[in-house]
Formats: structure tokens, C-alpha cells, sequence
């Protein structure tokens, strides 16, 4: 695990934005971690990315708090997300990483259209997250792996939102690579 201190700041503000329901907040502090992860292509700082991103569409979906085994849901990831702050605060990275495992696992437990609803979050959420880290000019087969998912499933969401039409993901041909090593070395 790599920036121990981001990730502590990321996860006080994620629990300061569980609190207050704040959906908005935790996209933002989704989409930085994502900065992070693309540089460092470290599991951890994905796996962050991708939960709390999870998180900020679960939050915004009130609907949600309606069905059965809500209150426990939210208990068990209110728990983790302040057990994750106190391992990082110790440095701990074995029981941080088995945080972010229990926290999928807790969704795994969930029953009935909660659990479905909250597989399909995160299933999207692992998605998006890897169109951001191709945004960034990870190829698409590292990208796929790291998240999990599909070279298929990432090159269409990718395709859809124009991810791939960004001009850092395109190639130079043969002969233009060649005119700028010339100009580089006359």
C-alpha cells in the first residue's frame, strides 16, 4: 500500500461524508483516489476508488434505506470505514486490506433487491472507475485486470462516454513517431 497519509485524509473525509449523507463529497474523494491509483497502479488505492465511488451511488440512492437489512448494512460499513482510518493510522496494511475485502464481503451478505441492487452499484462503479484509469493511459489489459472486469466490458463503457477518443489515449503513427525522434535528435 502506497500514500498511507492520502488515504488516511480520503477515509476521515469519507466517514465526515457518510454522516452527512453526502454523495457529492464522496465522488470527489472517489475521483481522487482514482488520480493516485492510476499513478501507482496499486490494488489498494483501486479498491478505495471503487468503494467509495460504491458508496457515493448507494448514498444517493434514498430508496435504498427502505429495504430490509438496510440499518445493518450501514452499520457494518460505518464500522469498517472507521476500523480502515485506525489501521492506516498505524500503518497497519494487512488489516486495511482485509477492511476493504470486508467491506465487499459485507455486500455479499446482504439479502433480497438490497443485495442486488448494491452488486449491480459496484459491478458499474468497478466499470467507471476503469474508464478513468484508461483515461489516464493505463492500457485497457492492465486496466481490466487491476478492476476485475473485462477488456470487452471496459472498451464499451469506454466507447459509450468517449473515454477512448481522448486525445492522451491515441497512438501516433509510424512515420509521425519517426519526425519527432528525428526532431528530438538533429
Amino acid at each position: 500500500m502506497k500514500e498511507v497519509q492520502n488515504l488516511l485524509k480520503i477515509f476521515q473525509e469519507t466517514k465526515r461524508a457518510l454522516e452527512h449523507d453526502d454523495s457529492i463529497k464522496l465522488k470527489e474523494l472517489s475521483n481522487q483516489t482514482i488520480h493516485t491509483a492510476s499513478i501507482e497502479q496499486d490494488p489498494d488505492n483501486i479498491a478505495v476508488a471503487v468503494i467509495i465511488y460504491s458508496l457515493s451511488k448507494i448514498i444517493e440512492r434514498k430508496k435504498f434505506q427502505q429495504f430490509p437489512g438496510w440499518d445493518r448494512f450501514y452499520g457494518e460499513i460505518e464500522q469498517y470505514v472507521n476500523n480502515s482510518i485506525i489501521y492506516l493510522q498505524k500503518k497497519d496494511d494487512i488489516n486495511f486490506a482485509n477492511c476493504l475485502k470486508l467491506i465487499r464481503r459485507t455486500i455479499g451478505k446482504l439479502s433480497g433487491k438490497l443485495k442486488v441492487y448494491i452488486e449491480e452499484v459496484l459491478r458499474k462503479a468497478s466499470i467507471n472507475k476503469a474508464s478513468r484509469i484508461y483515461e489516464h493511459g493505463i492500457s485497457m489489459e492492465k486496466t481490466a485486470s487491476l478492476l476485475g472486469i473485462t477488456m470487452f466490458e471496459l472498451a464499451g463503457y469506454a466507447g459509450q462516454t468517449g473515454v477512448a477518443d481522448v486525445s492522451i489515449s491515441k497512438t501516433l503513427d509510424v512515420k509521425s513517431r519517426i519526425k519527432i525522434a528525428m526532431e528530438i535528435f538533429s
